[in-house]
């Protein structure tokens, strides 16, 4: 199993559209099969390597049912590396102090910069002391709107699984190619929206 991928453990090819209730359904079969019980009287060799299967087993499942982590873990398949998932970006800023930078979606610009200004607005207020209500109302809309684009943008991601799935179906390496690249953006955009989206609720406290 350790050499598998976690489509094939549950024996699935690398597609994005799965049907979660039977890998459910299939995780729980497996896990029986890898329970502790059937190996108390196993070597401790056999023990040791039944609990690697059951974590493994245990990481692809969660990975395969959420869609995001899915989607994911595919494009690492495929050799892509999430700006976010990136550990050596993670490591450089915290060695440094400082927060990992991710690029502004351009459509973003203008509606950052205006948030930003909001932000440190609410941050000043807050070390004197005052309460802005005006402020306030005006990042709750802002963190309403980018909630709003966080659902639209998990509208689009899964449009492109039917596009993926479908090239690589067919064997079209270009159309693959066209739905990755737009997974790939679509997920970044909607990693620096949850990213605004906690900056606001950090300012406002929620």
């Amino acid at each position: 199993m350790s050499k598998q991928s976690y489509f094939e453990i549950f024996e699935l090819p690398a597609r994005l559209r799965i049907d979660t209730v039977a890998l459910e359904k299939q995780f729980y079969a497996l896990s029986r099969r890898l329970h502790p019980d059937r190996f108390a009287a196993r070597p401790a060799a056999e023990q040791e390597a039944a609990l690697a299967q059951s974590s493994q087993l245990n990481d692809a499942y969660r990975t395969l049912k959420d869609p995001v982590q899915r989607t994911q873990y595919l494009l690492a398949l495929e050799g892509v590396e999430m700006e976010e998932q990136s550990r050596a970006a993670t490591d450089a800023a915290r060695a440094a102090g400082e927060q990992k930078k991710q690029i502004v979606p351009p459509e973003l610009l203008e509606e950052v910069f205006e948030l930003n200004m909001q932000l440190a607005e609410m941050r000043a207020a807050k070390e004197m002391g005052e309460d802005e209500p005006e402020l306030r109302r005006d990042l709750m809309t802002a963190k309403d709107a980018f909630d709003a684009k966080m659902v639209e943008a998990q509208t689009e991601l899964e449009s492109q699984w039917e596009a993926w799935d479908s090239a690589a179906d067919s064997g079209d390496d270009a159309g693959k190619a066209r739905a990755k690249d737009a997974m790939v953006a679509l997920l970044n955009r909607r990693s620096y929206l949850r990213n605004l989206v906690r900056d606001v609720n950090d300012a406002l406290g929620l």
